[in-house]
């Protein structure tokens, strides 16, 4: 396998690409300079510091030290998921929903990807635990932060609607069975539209890595295909559960919807 490997250098020539895009945005009164740069440091230092973490965890196949990091990597996501929501759930919901729906959804399908697809001998070896487990978190974070986001929003928007079908005589599952639906189309449609466009627009990421490292395109289209399909189940699953415990959330157990379980818009 004829993998180049990367100097400092390198990734210096890079990251004035990052330095240009700032002062533009600079001279052009965008007011994303900063955040530009403070995303690209913290991503540098993230990647550094995961790849040194790694490092010592495919050098020892210790159970508790990758529960450890999946975890970490799970609590992370749970806390993104909340912070992209303009109206979230108060209270310990608004993590937990997030947190949960991808435990079930994300974690599930890992497994099962580890343990009958790939066959993984044991199947928590960290080399492929942990890359696998993390572009399944991070594609279903997205989904479900996007459907949570549509669930909350529409939910606050369309109250008066919602009520006047309590009043009818609907269940709470009926009166807002449309917003539910809405929502899960929301958190679909990434990894819909990044199927739809996989090796006609774009290569996805995987299968590049691979290929500049060395294998043969074929197999790594194999790989990608398989990890599209991982991903789109680990996000519709998990946009599910996390639809279905927010809507719940929305009304008590008289059927009576509870828009004070949601916080104030966030700016």
């Amino acid at each position: 396998m004829n993998l180049i490997l990367l100097s400092p250098w390198d990734l210096s020539l890079a990251a004035l690409l990052i330095l240009a895009l700032a002062w533009l945005s600079w001279r052009l009164r965008l007011g994303m300079e900063r955040r530009l740069l403070i995303a690209a440091a913290r991503s540098a230092v993230q990647l550094s510091l995961v790849g040194l973490v790694l490092k010592v965890l495919f050098e020892q196949t210790q159970p508790l030290f990758i529960a450890s990091m999946a975890l970490v990597m799970l609590s992370v996501a749970g806390w993104e998921v909340m912070q992209r929501q303009r109206r979230r759930f108060s209270g310990p919901w608004g993590y937990g929903i997030g947190a949960l729906s991808m435990f079930l959804s994300a974690f599930s399908v890992t497994l099962f990807a580890l343990t009958i697809v790939i066959g993984v001998e044991p199947w928590y070896q960290p080399q492929y635990l942990i890359p696998l487990l993390g572009m399944l978190l991070g594609n279903t974070m997205n989904g479900i932060a996007l459907a949570l986001d549509q669930l909350s929003r529409q939910a606050w928007e369309s109250r008066a609607r919602i009520e006047a079908r309590l009043l009818s005589g609907a269940r709470w599952s009926e009166a807002i069975g449309e917003i539910r639906r809405e929502a899960l189309r929301s958190g679909l449609i990434p990894i819909i539209n990044a199927m739809a466009s996989a090796g006609v627009v774009s290569l996805p990421g995987m299968m590049t890595g691979q290929i500049l490292a060395g294998s043969p395109p074929l197999e790594a289209a194999k790989y990608q295909l398989l990890i599209m399909f991982l991903i789109a189940a680990g996000t519709g699953f998990g946009a599910l559960n996390a639809v279905w415990l927010g809507s719940r959330r929305l009304f008590d157990e008289r059927e009576r919807l509870r828009l004070d379980r949601l916080s104030g818009p966030r700016q």
